[in-house]
């Protein structure tokens, strides 16, 4: 005979929550951060990313150009 402390109430499962499915998934916005944050009035940033340095700058038509 089966140990009865081993049994599980009827609303109790071993297995995990079923994912939702993937049309019921609403992937989130990406952050928008305004230029003139970042540029802080300047016409070039230096932006560190991994350790890595890049360069963001406003072009004469007022362009952003992002360069390694």
């Amino acid at each position: 005979m089966p140990d009865p402390s081993l049994r599980f109430a009827p609303s109790q499962s071993l297995a995990p929550p079923a994912p939702a499915p993937a049309a019921d998934r609403t992937p989130s916005a990406p952050a928008v951060v305004d230029s003139a944050v970042l540029l802080q009035g300047q016409q070039e940033v230096t932006i560190a990313h991994l350790g890595q340095h890049y360069r963001l700058r406003v072009t004469a038509l007022g362009k952003l150009i992002l360069t390694k």
